[in-house]
Protein backbone atom coordinates (compact mmCIF):
# COMPACT_ATOMS: atom_id res chain seq x y z
CA UNK A 1 0.00 0.00 0.00
CA UNK A 2 1.08 3.38 -0.59
CA UNK A 3 -0.98 5.38 0.73
CA UNK A 4 -0.03 5.92 4.77
CA UNK A 5 -3.77 6.94 6.89
CA UNK A 6 -2.83 8.42 10.07
CA UNK A 7 -4.72 6.27 13.27
CA UNK A 8 -7.97 9.21 13.35
CA UNK A 9 -8.19 8.71 9.41
CA UNK A 10 -8.28 4.50 9.90
CA UNK A 11 -10.65 5.43 13.38
CA UNK A 12 -12.92 7.60 10.86
CA UNK A 13 -12.89 4.84 8.23
CA UNK A 14 -13.79 1.77 10.57
CA UNK A 15 -16.40 3.67 12.71
CA UNK A 16 -18.06 4.23 9.17
CA UNK A 17 -17.95 1.13 7.90
CA UNK A 18 -18.54 -0.72 11.55
CA UNK A 19 -21.13 1.52 12.21
CA UNK A 20 -23.21 1.14 9.10
CA UNK A 21 -23.06 -2.91 10.11
CA UNK A 22 -24.58 -1.44 13.10
CA UNK A 23 -27.38 0.55 11.79
CA UNK A 24 -28.69 -2.39 9.61
CA UNK A 25 -28.55 -4.85 12.40
CA UNK A 26 -30.77 -2.11 14.31
CA UNK A 27 -33.03 -1.84 11.44
CA UNK A 28 -33.40 -4.97 11.13
CA UNK A 29 -34.15 -5.72 14.90
CA UNK A 30 -37.81 -7.34 14.29
CA UNK A 31 -35.82 -9.58 12.33
CA UNK A 32 -32.59 -10.67 13.71
CA UNK A 33 -30.22 -8.34 14.16
CA UNK A 34 -27.67 -10.52 15.32
CA UNK A 35 -28.03 -12.07 11.68
CA UNK A 36 -27.45 -8.82 10.02
CA UNK A 37 -24.32 -8.02 12.19
CA UNK A 38 -22.70 -11.38 11.41
CA UNK A 39 -23.25 -11.31 7.22
CA UNK A 40 -22.38 -7.62 7.85
CA UNK A 41 -18.86 -8.12 9.28
CA UNK A 42 -18.19 -11.26 7.38
CA UNK A 43 -18.62 -8.59 4.35
CA UNK A 44 -16.29 -6.18 5.93
CA UNK A 45 -13.40 -8.71 7.21
CA UNK A 46 -13.33 -10.40 3.55
CA UNK A 47 -12.15 -6.70 1.93
CA UNK A 48 -9.27 -6.19 -0.09
CA UNK A 49 -7.21 -3.59 -0.84
CA UNK A 50 -6.55 -0.40 1.41
CA UNK A 51 -9.76 -1.10 3.06
CA UNK A 52 -9.50 -4.29 3.87
CA UNK A 53 -6.12 -3.68 5.75
CA UNK A 54 -8.13 -1.34 7.65
CA UNK A 55 -11.60 -3.03 8.35
CA UNK A 56 -9.54 -6.19 9.32
CA UNK A 57 -11.14 -4.95 13.00
CA UNK A 58 -13.76 -2.69 14.32
CA UNK A 59 -13.15 0.54 15.79
CA UNK A 60 -12.03 0.16 19.51
CA UNK A 61 -13.61 3.10 21.73
CA UNK A 62 -16.56 4.13 19.79
CA UNK A 63 -19.45 4.91 21.96
CA UNK A 64 -22.59 4.75 19.40
CA UNK A 65 -25.00 6.37 21.36
CA UNK A 66 -27.92 4.66 22.96
CA UNK A 67 -30.53 5.05 20.30
CA UNK A 68 -30.46 4.59 16.18
CA UNK A 69 -30.94 8.04 15.99
CA UNK A 70 -27.94 8.91 18.30
CA UNK A 71 -25.68 6.02 16.13
CA UNK A 72 -27.06 7.61 13.00
CA UNK A 73 -25.70 11.10 14.00
CA UNK A 74 -22.15 9.50 14.02
CA UNK A 75 -22.00 6.88 11.21
CA UNK A 76 -23.54 8.68 8.46
CA UNK A 77 -21.67 11.93 8.49
CA UNK A 78 -18.45 9.62 8.57
CA UNK A 79 -19.39 7.69 5.51
CA UNK A 80 -19.21 11.05 4.00
CA UNK A 81 -15.75 11.98 6.07
CA UNK A 82 -14.56 8.50 4.75
CA UNK A 83 -15.03 8.91 1.10
CA UNK A 84 -13.89 12.45 1.06
CA UNK A 85 -10.30 11.61 2.95
CA UNK A 86 -9.88 8.66 0.54
CA UNK A 87 -10.88 10.88 -2.78
CA UNK A 88 -8.49 13.22 -1.76
CA UNK A 89 -5.71 10.93 -0.61
CA UNK A 90 -6.41 7.50 -2.94
CA UNK A 91 -9.34 8.02 -5.13
CA UNK A 92 -9.45 4.21 -6.58
CA UNK A 93 -9.63 3.18 -2.90
CA UNK A 94 -12.47 5.65 -2.20
CA UNK A 95 -13.87 3.44 -4.96
CA UNK A 96 -13.31 0.27 -2.91
CA UNK A 97 -14.37 1.48 0.11
CA UNK A 98 -17.72 2.55 -1.42
CA UNK A 99 -17.97 -1.04 -2.80
CA UNK A 100 -17.06 -2.72 0.41
CA UNK A 101 -19.79 -0.70 2.32
CA UNK A 102 -22.65 -1.45 -0.40
CA UNK A 103 -21.38 -5.20 -0.38
CA UNK A 104 -21.48 -5.56 3.96
CA UNK A 105 -24.69 -3.59 3.81
CA UNK A 106 -26.38 -5.76 1.20
CA UNK A 107 -25.03 -9.06 3.21
CA UNK A 108 -26.85 -7.48 6.31
CA UNK A 109 -29.92 -7.13 4.65
CA UNK A 110 -30.12 -10.56 3.11
CA UNK A 111 -30.86 -12.31 6.50
CA UNK A 112 -34.68 -11.41 5.82
CA UNK A 113 -35.38 -13.88 2.85
CA UNK A 114 -36.18 -12.02 -0.45
CA UNK A 115 -36.31 -7.69 -0.24
CA UNK A 116 -35.09 -5.98 2.61
CA UNK A 117 -37.84 -4.62 5.02
CA UNK A 118 -39.38 -1.59 4.68
CA UNK A 119 -36.89 -0.47 7.53
CA UNK A 120 -33.75 -2.15 5.64
CA UNK A 121 -34.47 -0.68 2.49
CA UNK A 122 -34.27 2.81 4.11
CA UNK A 123 -31.29 2.16 6.19
CA UNK A 124 -29.44 0.89 2.57
CA UNK A 125 -30.88 4.68 1.00
CA UNK A 126 -29.59 6.46 3.91
CA UNK A 127 -25.99 4.81 4.18
CA UNK A 128 -25.68 5.08 0.42
CA UNK A 129 -26.80 8.74 0.60
CA UNK A 130 -24.03 9.34 2.76
CA UNK A 131 -21.48 7.54 0.63
CA UNK A 132 -22.20 9.40 -2.04
CA UNK A 133 -22.54 12.91 -0.24
CA UNK A 134 -18.73 13.44 -0.90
Amino acid sequence: MSVTLTDQDKLTLRTAAWGAISLMAAAGAAGSPHKAATHGSIALTSATGLAGHVLTKAPKGVKYGKSVAELADQVLPALTEAMSLLKQQAPSEADNFRRTVIVAIEAAAQTHKGQPSPTMAEMIRKITEALDAA
